[in-house]
């Protein structure tokens, strides 16, 4: 008997039965979009959390700190010769210069070094102030790899003046502290435009603080240098500058923040030149000091962003890393932790899911038993005729597996159907984008499955057909 004939057969047999068919297929309907809706919140939840974790500093991005010495070679054994400022002595501090850059950049699959200088200054405007405003100096390599969308001006260029770049919820953090009242979060409006407003910055936060509580005055007008104490125990209020605003990140259309939006971005060398000259021959806030309070001669930086050349080099990298002393950081980690917990939560989901397609699976059983017992007669003829038993088990078998192809593609697209209504619902919340997420992997994948648990319920009772009596099928009413 040829495919073809099998095959026209067995749709004419399960026409023969109509309502029997559309009851069995709806079964694999639930089952499928079942299966499918709940693997799909699971990706979905994973997709959330790799996107959130790319934004907050990509994955082939290790941070790198400041840490205790440790081994001092590297990438084959290559000795690494440190500065006195850097030593790999496992009792002094591992400090980030410019000697630094260098070694982390010949590192295997390292593709780029950032270094970051960070310090933290006050910004007053009127009666608002913003007394932790954290200022990041950084490359214009740096900066450019950021990837802001700007809504005024520009990013930070070199020269000799130093200018910020603010993110889109610095004016937010202004306060008045008199009340302690925020007026970004009471009216939605931020108190300060810093393309138009005149705002002061002051750099000595210490001298600003020992000025408060001592009850001294503060200087209005802006300047060079720096305040320092006087010896009959009066503190001196610090200087105030105005900083050139070079630009302003692009507000999102939802107000949320983002990985950039409470800080603000200069030059790295031309904020290292401004502090010098501010601070002269102080310490530097956030800066080290010798044992005995005197700064040193170079400036070291807050952080380094160590890019790697590929997302499976970079546990590999951030190992070499911390066997030369530094700390370091990677969002790897927390991806695979993230993902850890979402393949559990996938796994559980799938099981409930699959739990409806096992119902269906036993109506599809019941189904073809007793479409066995129905077509008896029919069986025996057919054997009596010569027919090869395989094809009267085939027969079977595609009845079985077009109620699973049926039952697959209308529950697939069940599923798209109910994974759009909950993503509407999701982002009409405003919590997440995407929580359904159905790939094109998934989709196919539900299709072959409803088909193979549809032949797989089928093949019992195609091997009872096969095996029945030619002469008591024939006899059988």
């Amino acid at each position: 008997m040829r495919w073809l004939d099998l095959l026209r057969m067995s749709l004419s047999s399960l026409f023969k039965r109509k309502v029997r068919t559309v009851l069995t297929v709806l079964g694999v309907v639930i089952g499928t979009a079942s299966i499918v809706v709940m693997i799909s919140l699971g990706l979905g939840l994973n997709k959330s959390a790799t996107d959130q974790i790319e934004e907050y500093g990509g994955l082939t991005t290790i941070r790198v700190q400041e840490g205790r010495g440790g081994s001092s070679s590297y990438s084959g054994g290559a000795t690494v010769v440190f500065s006195a400022s850097s030593s790999s002595s496992k009792d002094q501090v591992m400090r980030l210069d410019d000697a630094s850059l260098e070694v982390l950049g010949s590192l295997s699959h390292v593709k780029s070094v950032s270094p970051i200088l960070q310090i933290n200054v006050i910004a007053k405007y009127g009666a608002y102030l913003n007394d932790y405003m954290q200022v990041k100096g950084m490359t214009q390599e740096g900066l450019e790899g950021l990837g802001f969308e700007i809504g005024e001006g520009t990013l930070p260029q070199p020269g000799s003046e130093l200018t910020f770049f603010y993110g889109n919820m610095v004016a937010a953090d202004f306060y008045n502290p008199k009340t302690y009242d925020y007026p970004y979060y009471s009216t939605g409006e931020a108190p300060v435009d810093f393309t138009k407003d005149t705002v002061f910055f002051i750099f000595d936060r210490d001298a600003y603080y020992a000025t408060q509580n001592s009850g001294g005055s503060q200087q209005t007008g802006a300047g060079s240098g720096s305040g320092d104490n006087s010896g009959n125990g009066s503190q001196q209020p610090p200087k105030k500058y105005l900083i050139p605003t070079a630009g302003v990140e692009k507000a999102a259309e939802d107000g949320s923040w983002g990985m950039n939006s409470s800080s603000v971005y200069c030059d790295l060398d031309t904020l290292k030149a401004t502090l010098k000259r501010i601070f002269r021959n102080k310490a530097i806030p956030g800066q080290p000091t010798t044992s005995s309070g005197k700064p040193y001669k170079e400036i070291y930086y807050s952080q380094v962003d160590v890019s790697v050349d590929d997302i499976d080099h970079v546990m590999e990298v951030q190992e070499q890393i911390k066997a030369l002393g530094y700390e370091a950081y990677s969002n790897i980690e927390w991806l695979e932790a993230t993902q850890e917990q979402y393949a559990n939560i996938q796994a559980m989901l799938g099981g409930i899911g699959a739990v409806s397609l096992l119902v269906a699976a036993i109506g599809i059983t019941n189904t073809m038993m007793m479409s066995i017992y129905e077509r008896t007669k029919e069986i025996g003829v057919m054997k009596v005729l010569g027919c090869d038993m395989r094809n009267i088990q085939a027969m079977f078998l595609m009845e079985a597996a077009y109620i699973g192809l049926l039952g697959g593609i209308i529950g697939l697209g069940l599923s798209y159907g109910i994974s759009a209504v909950i993503n509407k619902v999701v982002a009409a919340s405003g919590n997440m984008a995407t929580l359904s997420l159905i790939p094109p992997w998934l989709a196919g994948a539900a299709v072959v499955f409803a088909i193979v648990i549809g032949m797989a319920a089928g093949f019992f009772p195609s091997r009872r057909a096969m095996k029945l009596s030619p002469l008591a099928a024939i006899r059988n009413e």
